[in-house]
């Protein structure tokens, strides 16, 4: 589905503590340098290291960006001749999912990495795992204690809508009594929330913007369609759209182009490679999309390899990988298109 960019720039490389010169006073006018270096820490690189099984669990792969969050689990494992990966069948029922956790503690894998399906209500199967000493790498959906995971990796929504905000901002700074609207996620989901207040907050630094519409969809091409097409039909003018999920902006352009509307710009949502390619022609509304990478699933097995091999960060002075890691929310638009294209998932 996506290939793996390279994302060593912070969890691979050699890394070595050392201190600086120190100078030291003597009875002599002339100071001496004494050298003290700190013993070096591993950090985990490319290099094969001890064998380490991964268990990795995650929700069924209903969606693309969750189809694209398991490739990138199997294709970074595969990276590494001495991973192992046992990896379950998606499941969005919690109590299955927790079974399949469990088997994975019953087998003893050395790390787990777990995108739970409702985070709340696996938080006992994190804690169950910590408890016997198996370290547990959160994958963006949290659990509701730190105690129930070693390290927690996930994308920033609140900045995901931020600098959607700030996007269309920009474009619409010298614009009178400009308008938006917002095509939402989910609503009783946190992330859509999130994503609502960092794009409300963003447009306060613009006071010719205001936002006069926001319906809620729900992820999916059809949700997208249905949605967008009740808001043009209630918006007859309006300057920017900002969609929060690619998939279901998809069935957001089916609508726009139905409507014969051209009369405003859409920043999207996630990464998918139909918005990368849309936004790279350059013939429709569609002008950017922010990030929400897939790609923190190869991030997670890395950091769960380095668990497991009890290395540290390439690039980092600490010993031990960080306890969270937030993934920046990129704006994607025509002047840097090319460079995320081969990250797009389908």
């Amino acid at each position: 589905m996506t290939q793996l960019p390279t994302r060593r720039g912070l969890l691979f490389g050699t890394a070595a503590v050392s201190a600086g010169a120190l100078l030291a006073g003597c009875t002599s006018n002339e100071p001496k340098e004494k050298e003290q270096a700190a013993d070096p820490q591993p950090a985990a690189d490319d290099k094969p290291g001890k064998p380490v099984t991964i268990g990795f669990a995650g929700p069924q792969a209903d969606h693309g960006w969750l189809a694209a969050i398991n490739s990138n689990a199997k294709s970074r494992a595969e990276k590494y001749s001495e991973v192992t990966l046992e990896i379950t069948e998606g499941s969005n029922d919690t109590a299955t999912q927790i079974g399949q956790i469990e088997t994975l503690i019953n087998k003893k894998v050395d790390v787990l990495v777990i995108l739970p399906a409702d985070g709340k209500a696996l938080t006992q199967v994190g804690l169950k795992a910590m408890r016997a000493g198996i370290p547990v790498v959160n994958l963006d959906r949290i659990f509701n204690t730190p105690q129930a995971y070693r390290c927690w990796i996930g994308g920033d929504n609140y900045g995901m809508g931020l600098n959607a905000g700030h996007y269309i901002g920009e474009r619409l700074k010298d614009k009178q009594n400009a308008r938006v609207i917002e095509l939402a996620g989910l609503d009783n989901l946190e992330l859509t929330k999130q994503r609502t207040q960092g794009f409300d907050d963003a447009l306060k630094n613009y006071p010719n913007i205001r936002k006069v519409a926001r319906q809620a969809a729900e992820f999916t091409v059809e949700s997208g369609q249905a949605k967008m097409a009740q808001l043009l039909q209630a918006q007859s003018n309006f300057d920017a759209l900002w969609n929060h999920d690619d998939d279901q902006g998809v069935g957001a352009l089916r609508a726009i182009e139905q409507a014969g509307r051209d009369d405003f710009l859409m920043v999207g949502g996630a990464g998918a490679l139909s918005a990368f390619q849309a936004i790279k022609q350059d013939d429709g509304v569609l002008k950017a999309t922010v990030l929400y990478p897939p790609t923190m699933a190869a991030s997670a097995i890395d950091l769960a390899r380095a668990l497991g091999q009890g290395k540290g960060v390439g690039g980092l002075a600490e010993f031990e990988i960080p306890a969270s890691l937030t993934l920046y929310s990129a704006v994607v638009d025509k002047t840097n298109v090319d460079q995320y294209m081969s990250t797009g998932f389908e």
